[in-house]
């Protein structure tokens, strides 16, 4: 590829001229190098242009409570969220410089094509781990735990795999709970919707049988519903068991090892009874928390932390 730097400019005057040259030297310094070196400007990683930017941009659910989503006075809030600040504290720290976090409000459908176009630099929200989305992002280690589970209308009967037959299930493109109920029963009939609300509404309005989604979003929306008991989440244990991550661009093992750093001092300090990261887990799960997670999920979810914690070298109490 030529690129043409000529520019006919003998009409101006000299000063003029000068003025114009320093002004366009970068941009035609910068159209050269494009043509000569195509890609070079995507090839910045996540820890260069959080330094060059001082700006941490990262993707986020509005409905997918109390992962992320928007409270009631639109700010993009949750568990996942508090993930996000720790790994910006952990950022600054290394880095010696204020960085900021920016959040930007993702679908599910959104998540992996902003990363890959480098929109954001890392989501977090209820994203779960399968090897087809490895193939086009790479994950943090798990943080969370959840599976997939539908909720019904109570005395539907439904919750089974051969109760789903022919029945209408809710799902959401592209996750993993779509994956889910085609696997445990490819004879459901799936309506897919685009957001989780609309997911809820269409199972009140008697559009869909049932709804697949995660144990604890769809927990996070019985407990807020207004009209709960007309509603169960089915069957007791879930179809599926999958831990909840984030998803960074591929060829960024800097960063991620900085995200996964952040992520086991959280699990390591809830475990070991740490004030400031106990606070954290039940602000969300906790008794009056946000969504209440019973014995069994509650252990579930410390039972993962521990694993992730024991795959890994114990991080120092001073800094902690």
């Amino acid at each position: 590829m030529f690129v043409n730097t000529q520019i006919n400019l003998s009409y101006l005057p000299a000063l003029t001229k000068s003025k114009i040259y320093k002004n366009i030297a970068p941009v035609i310094f910068g159209l050269i190098l494009s043509a000569i070196m195509p890609g070079v400007a995507s090839a910045e990683t996540v820890m260069e242009k959080v330094a060059r930017t001082g700006v941490l941009t990262a993707g986020t659910s509005r409905d997918a409570l109390p992962f992320a989503y928007s409270d009631s006075q639109g700010k993009l809030t949750g568990y996942s969220v508090d993930m996000l600040g720790l790994i910006q504290q952990q950022l600054e720290k290394e880095s010696g410089k204020k960085i900021k976090l920016k959040l930007v409000a993702v679908t599910p459908a959104e998540r992996i094509p902003k990363i890959i176009n480098r929109q954001v630099d890392i989501v977090c929200d209820a994203s779960s781990f399968t090897w087809e989305r490895d193939k086009k992002v790479d994950f943090s280690i798990s943080y969370g735990v959840t599976g997939t589970q539908i909720l019904i209308k109570k005395n539907s009967n439904l919750g089974s795999p051969e109760s789903l037959i022919n029945k209408r299930v809710g799902v959401l493109a592209g996750t993993t709970n779509e994956q889910v109920i085609k696997q445990i029963q490819p004879q459901a009939k799936l309506v897919y919707l685009r957001t989780r609300p609309e997911g809820f509404a269409a199972l009140e309005q008697g559009k869909v049988d049932a709804f697949a989604s995660d144990s604890i979003l769809l927990e996070g929306w019985l407990q807020t519903a207004k009209n709960q008991d007309s509603f169960a989440i089915v069957p007791p244990r879930p179809y599926s068991r999958e831990g909840i991550a984030c998803m960074v661009p591929e060829n960024n093992s800097k960063f991620l090892n900085s995200v996964n750093y952040s992520l086991v001092k959280f699990m390591q300090g809830f475990v070991n009874n740490n004030p400031k990261y106990v606070a954290i887990f039940d602000h969300w799960f906790g008794y009056q928390g946000v969504v209440y997670l019973n014995r069994d999920l509650r252990d579930l979810a410390v039972e993962t932390m521990q694993l992730m914690i024991e795959f890994h070298e114990a991080i120092p109490q001073k800094d902690l």
